[in-house]
């Protein structure tokens, strides 16, 4: 994998790869530079077959991502801004796209671009320190990394409406409560219980699992019958893999599946 200054990288021996926004003295804050190497890296992490689950966090213990760099952008142009605006788009997509379910582990805050990282990611277990939020319209702007648009699929027109209108920050319990968190644990438990949800998922079927989020995506931009038939499609394509005869069988012979991932 190749060299990043703003964020690591750990593959574990069980097929976990970690990824860390390390900017804790910006508390984690998305420059260009650090968007850049996520999207490179997250390119690496597609064709990695060691990677089965990633699991993105934040460098210590105050923030996930606190939102992209107000310093950098503070001076920008109209194009400059739509541009910045559509790289980090990109890249969020690549993220929500990636063959391989992605968890968001959000230590602290996740504000503007941090809830964006955080919601282009399939599953958000959130420290109880967790705060959540979209302040861009304090800052004179509207989200532009895709609040807008995911906030709303995750949790209603209305309360997303609410959220992005006030500016306001919600903890993690609020977070849990109108469906951006999935679970709030210890801060002290967070990564074990992101770890644990990882293995997990990596002991199902890996092509199953793969076209699970596919069908989740692409349902949720066509209309319901599109969606089925898609569904349909590729739950067919399913039988034709290895791990649908060791699933079937296994059952059938009361024992436990042993996956191979084909």
């Amino acid at each position: 994998m190749g060299e990043y200054a703003n964020v690591l990288l750990e593959v574990d021996s069980d097929g976990i790869g970690t990824v860390v926004i390390n900017r804790p003295k910006a508390l984690n804050a998305l420059n260009a530079a650090t968007v850049y190497e996520l999207d490179k890296l997250f390119d690496e992490l597609a064709t990695n077959s060691d990677v089965k689950v990633v699991i993105i966090t934040g460098s210590g213990e105050k923030s996930f991502v606190a939102g992209a760099d107000i310093v950098e952008m503070k001076d920008m142009t109209a194009i400059e801004g739509r541009q910045w605006g559509q790289l980090a788009q990109r890249v969020f997509s690549k993220i929500e796209d990636l063959p391989k379910p992605v968890i968001a582990a959000v230590n602290g805050y996740a504000l503007g671009g941090g809830c964006e990282l955080a919601m282009a990611c399939d599953i958000r277990i959130a420290s109880e320190k967790a705060k959540f939020g979209q302040p861009e319209v304090s800052l004179g702007i509207p989200p532009g990394f895709g609040g807008t648009q995911r906030l709303a699929r995750l949790v209603g027109k209305g309360r997303a409406k609410e959220l992005l209108f006030t500016g306001d920050m919600i903890d993690a319990a609020e977070a849990y409560r109108i469906g951006l968190a999935n679970q709030v644990v210890t801060p002290e438990e967070l990564m074990d219980k992101a770890k644990a949800m990882a293995h997990k998922i990596i002991s199902r079927a890996t092509v199953a699992v793969q076209v699970c989020k596919s069908a989740i995506n692409r349902g949720l931009d066509v209309d319901l019958n599109s969606g089925i038939a898609y569904e349909a499609e590729v739950f067919g394509l399913c039988f034709a893999t290895q791990d649908q005869k060791e699933g079937m069988a296994a059952f059938i012979e009361k024992r436990k599946a042993n996956f191979i991932g084909k």
